[in-house]
């Protein structure tokens, strides 16, 4: 895969100009229906949108995370913790809309959809490190209550 390529801007609800509709549809299409956890954990969507999220472009990370949540195995872990991964973008994505009430509320969707490790464990769910996940849902609340 080559190196992902940020989009021109991070559209911003009520802020900025909309990507056009199939902007992404490229990426989206790599999460392919039968694929299994693995294949879905190292696929192009997987990947771009947890760059994008990292990169702060997180209605971008939530619109090709999607096709991914929605292909993981009904009732799985996998699904869970990739739709509270969608969660967290979209608790980042109100923040900075600046709505902090709104992203609080998100907070908490993904807190109980990411399952917390036992202390001292390492689990890993499509390749990330579970703990890191609630530090990034941690340090978005901590976000939060700043902005309060």
């Amino acid at each position: 895969m080559a190196a992902i390529r940020l989009p021109d801007h991070a559209y911003v609800p009520g802020q900025n100009e909309r990507h056009l509709e199939d902007a992404f549809e490229d990426i989206r299409a790599s999460a392919v229906v039968g694929y299994d956890c693995a294949q879905l954990a190292s696929c192009e969507a997987f990947k771009s949108g947890l760059h994008y999220f990292h990169e702060g472009y997180y209605w971008e990370a939530h619109e090709v995370l999607e096709p991914v949540w929605l292909i993981l195995p009904e009732g799985s872990i996998e699904r869970r913790f990739v739709q509270g991964l969608i969660q967290l973008a979209n608790g980042r994505l109100k923040l900075l809309m600046g709505r902090p009430k709104a992203a609080l509320r998100l907070v908490g969707q993904a807190r109980g959809l990411v399952a917390a490790p036992p202390p001292g464990s390492l689990i890993v769910i499509m390749t990330l490190n579970v703990s890191d996940v609630h530090e990034w849902i941690n340090n978005l609340e901590e976000d939060i209550y700043l902005a309060l």
